[in-house]
């Protein structure tokens, strides 16, 4: 992988990057962005950079206008304009300021455009409308613009949900939202992300927000009964787990004022399934366009509420399980989520010595969920792990040093992914009970989310966290949420296929089901699915 080595003021950073970006998206992604407000056309000649290493290729037009001949002759470029694919070192010569909101991780998003066809009717009355998605999580935010009649996309932004300071999982959310003036307060914070999302992003596009004529909301169903302030507390009752949960907004007047969009905009809130299972789950079903592919294929949506679906080729079961922190923020010592940052993959060198993969920095502030299954499954190969999860020198935890840094895996970041690998694989035993399959006839495996993108298959195989189906058989899909979010912004074909998706669908309740405690204890250990 070839190395982007940054001197921003004073310091000297060096990153990992993927070719095929310009040098303004990949900076987009990091801690280290140049100012821009152009979407990358260079036309505005602000995200200039001195090349001081490495071949980029001759100017371009625009940077033959926008840079004097003597700045060009110094090494003067845009960011925009450069695509590097190998090793090279560039000055930012005027960095843009901190933001909360940049670019997700290279992949996270699917590249291309989930429909063939924009054929949603236009909001009337705004010239070239412009559609908002946006995937509400639990850790994170991702909105996704774009042009209604092409399809074109304009930007993409990707931040941490500001509810967090509140808690990390949804219970401890919900029942803060018992009070009505906190409640009010949880609402408030995710419409005022969004609202400096969008600017965030119009500024540095280029694009006017008053064009926004659509926007459309996924999310787990906490989320959204948060977001719209609507019957959350019955989400702490039982009784109402498998049920619909209504979380339309009564009034929109006041989110598209505060989100400075047209007045006349559509915000429209995806209804989730059931009080356990969301709109992002049949999102992604959409986006992987699971009912029409190769059956049996089970869907996993890995996050602190894991979302399963098990389709047949005739039904379809859909279930959620607690993944609790283990992916994203960790109880132990070096957890958080995959950004900035973020260690997320590690291999072992021959010596059996850590080597770590870091996104978008070259500062490790922690080990993410893709991280966490690399190390583990590394240890539990060396026999630094036993089966049951245990140090097998009676260590409580295992150090490695990344860079400056030095990091440290504890016992208790080993129970939480065990007790999340345990919960999921219960749910997909029950599927599969269910539906009268065994798991090596799956010939499908679809694995979504921030933690899947990275995700590397054999590892997560190994520790039985993923079927062990053939590896062909399985797809990383990172963000399908919002792909599929995206997908329902501008195409009724993708409506109607969730619409197919909501009326298959069957959810089952694991707390109900007999055979949850034990499947839930076989899946503890650090083992291949079919072992257990």
């Amino acid at each position: 992988m070839p190395r982007l080595t940054l001197f921003v003021r004073s310091e000297r950073h060096v990153i990992d990057y993927e070719p095929g970006q310009s040098l303004r998206d990949l900076l987009d992604a990091t801690d280290f962005r140049v100012r821009s407000a152009c979407h990358g056309l260079g036309a505005c000649g602000l995200c200039r950079v001195r090349l001081l290493d490495g071949t980029v290729g001759a100017p371009t037009a625009a940077e033959l206008l926008q840079i004097e001949a003597t700045d060009r002759a110094a090494g003067v470029r845009l960011a925009c304009q450069i695509h590097p694919t190998g090793d090279i070192a560039v000055a930012l010569l005027d960095p843009a300021p901190p933001s909360e909101w940049r670019t997700p991780p290279p992949g996270l998003v699917a590249a291309t455009l989930p429909v063939t066809n924009c054929d949603r009717s236009r909001p009337p009355g705004i010239v070239n409308p412009l559609g908002l998605a946006v995937d509400l999580g639990t850790s994170h935010l991702t909105l996704a613009f774009h042009e209604l009649a092409s399809g074109r996309r304009l930007g993409l932004r990707f931040g941490r949900n500001p509810q967090g300071h509140h808690g990390a999982d949804v219970v401890t959310r919900l029942v803060a939202a018992g009070e009505p003036a906190t409640a009010r307060q949880l609402a408030g914070e995710v419409r005022m992300a969004i609202g400096t999302a969008i600017a965030d992003a119009a500024q540095r596009e280029g694009f006017d927000a008053s064009r926004i004529g659509r926007v459309v909301i996924v999310g787990n169903t906490a989320m959204l009964a948060l977001l719209a302030n609507r019957n959350h507390q019955r989400l702490l009752q039982p009784s109402m787990w498998s049920a619909p949960l209504d979380c339309a907004p009564t009034d929109t007047a006041e989110w598209t004022s505060d989100w400075s969009i047209a007045p006349v905009a559509e915000v429209e809130v995806i209804p989730p399934l059931s009080g356990f299972v969301g709109s992002d789950l049949l999102a992604g079903l959409v986006a992987s366009d699971l009912l029409a592919g190769p059956a049996p294929a089970l869907f996993i949506d890995f996050g602190t509420n894991s979302e399963i679906a098990l389709w047949t080729g005739t039904a379809l079961w859909v279930t959620a399980a607690a993944g609790g922190p283990a992916f994203e923020t960790g109880p132990g010592r070096c957890g958080m989520p995959a950004e900035t940052g973020a260690v997320y993959r590690v291999v072992f060198d021959a010596a059996e010595q850590p080597i770590a993969r870091i996104l978008g920095n070259d500062e490790a502030r922690g080990l993410c969920g893709s991280g966490l299954v690399d190390l583990v499954a590394g240890l539990r190969r060396q026999g630094v792990l036993t089966p049951v999860g245990r140090f097998a020198d009676g260590r409580s935890a295992y150090e490695f040093v990344v860079g400056k840094h030095t990091l440290a895996l504890d016992w208790r970041d080993v129970d939480a992914l065990q007790r999340a690998k345990g919960a999921i694989g219960a749910g997909i035993s029950v599927l599969c009970t269910q539906a009268g399959l065994a798991l090596r006839t799956l010939r499908r495996v679809v694995a979504a989310g921030l933690f899947g993108r990275y995700l590397d298959v054999e590892n997560a195989r190994q520790i039985g966290l993923l079927p062990d189906v053939p590896a062909e058989h399985i797809e990383l899909a990172g963000n399908s949420a919002l792909t599929g979010a995206v997908a329902l912004l501008l195409s009724e074909s993708a409506r109607a296929m969730l619409a197919r998706a909501r009326a298959t669908a069957s959810c089952v309740n694991l707390a109900k089901m007999a055979n949850f405690d034990t499947a839930f204890l076989e899946h503890l250990y650090l083992r291949p699915m079919s072992s257990s």
